[in-house]
């Protein structure tokens, strides 16, 4: 049994008991949050397929942690110019884990 759920932003292939990093959500370490824009459940080879979202299907999860991913270098030159610009970004992340599907 597996769905496709919408979680900030992004779409993301969820199974029961699996752990994933989405971006950065507002709620502290230990809570239960719920998705409910589904946008499709297979459950034993029986595909329901929302038109956007499956109205009465939703994901539960435990959020595990905030954590920072890797730095990222953003590097600008103009050659010739005498212009260089070096910028870093550190993308945050939080760890959740799926605890039903219904």
């Amino acid at each position: 049994m597996y769905a496709i759920v919408k979680i900030a932003g992004q779409q993301f292939k969820v199974e029961q008991d699996q752990e994933i990093f989405v971006h950065q959500l507002d709620a502290a370490e230990g809570d239960k949050v719920t998705f409910d824009e589904v946008l499709l459940l297979d459950k034993d080879g029986d595909v329901s397929v929302g038109t956007p979202t499956i109205a009465s299907a939703s994901v539960g999860a435990t959020v595990l942690g905030h954590q920072k991913g890797d730095k990222v270098i953003v590097f600008k030159k103009k050659r010739r110019k005498g212009y260089q610009v070096k910028n870093g970004h550190r993308q945050s992340f939080t760890k959740i884990k799926i605890d039903s599907i219904a």
